[in-house]
């Protein structure tokens, strides 16, 4: 795990002196301390941290509202509450705002240390995904037809996606959960579709039905495979494959998704076949 620089943000000097013992203990870089709005956006942007530790009850704010002006300067921030009130509505109120975790006090050394492990682990994890996914689906796909078709694949363009857009005729859509969520989308033209089918049946296809299940299976097979790949560079993904939607027709329009995608298009020997792929960050699980 990378270097963690921390702020505390408490109006304690008792509780200040307390966490900052056992964050230097864990060798952990104490960069600078706060007790007010004014002066949390001041140390913020001086000492650029990578996660604060906030108090709830401050003098004339409070912990939210000192989230909410982090964020405000960089949204990157890992904010970890550490307050000896802790309820339901003030949880529900944290997570709203976007809280990494939530500790109560009197303080377990153990237990501050865990959520701090478990926020910066889950951010670099996630990093390691976006690194690694394009180009692990990319050659998910064209293995998957080399060995189902024996035949090849090139790309011809690659771009992030982010309108929606109108499909070819054919669309398999496989979700995608685990440690963090996402889908993935193979679209083709009817005629593609079909052609596809009759490789994958070794035969023409005896209806449209069968067109599209032989469609599904391929992209449920692409994406499994895919995800083992990505589960052997790091097994806390834990990704697994949804059952395929499939849908057809003309005029039909796929919806962007809420979080970051990559769309690959490919020349094969069947046609152009668009490949989209993207995950999101699940809500972190509090401990």
């Amino acid at each position: 795990m990378s270097k963690i620089k921390i702020v505390i943000v408490d109006d304690s000097p008792f509780s200040i002196a307390y966490l900052r013992s056992i964050l230097e203990e864990n060798a952990i870089e104490v960069v600078g301390e706060a007790s007010t709005l004014e002066e949390v956006k001041e140390v913020v942007k001086s000492t650029k941290p990578n996660l604060v530790t906030m108090d709830m009850t401050l003098p004339g704010t409070d912990g939210l509202e000192c989230t909410r002006a982090i964020h405000e300067i960089d949204d990157t921030i890992k904010v970890i509450v550490v307050s000896s009130m802790m309820d339901d509505e003030i949880v529900q109120e944290a997570k709203k705002n976007n809280v990494s975790a939530y500790v109560q006090k009197p303080v377990d050394a153990e237990e501050l240390m865990t959520a701090i492990n478990r926020v910066m682990a889950s951010d670099e994890l996630f990093e390691l995904l976006e690194n690694e996914y394009t180009a692990v689906f990319k050659e998910g796909l064209m293995d998957g037809l080399n060995r189902m078709t024996k035949t090849s694949l090139t790309y011809k363009e690659e771009y992030n996606a982010e309108n929606e857009y109108e499909s070819e005729g054919m669309t398999v859509i496989i979700g995608i959960i685990g440690k963090f969520s996402g889908r993935m989308l193979l679209d083709f033209s009817k005629e593609t579709g079909n052609q596809v089918a009759s490789a994958l049946l070794r035969r023409e296809p005896k209806n449209l039905d069968e067109t599209l299940a032989a469609l599904a299976e391929f992209a449920n097979i692409v994406s499994g495979n895919a995800c083992s790949i990505l589960n052997r560079k790091n097994k806390a993904l834990g990704l697994r494959v949804a059952p395929p939607s499939i849908m057809h027709g003309d005029s039909l329009y796929i919806s962007a998704p809420s979080f970051k995608t990559t769309t690959a298009i490919a020349e094969t020997n069947f046609g152009k076949m668009l490949l989209n792929v993207g995950f999101r960050r699940s809500e972190e699980k509090w401990i």
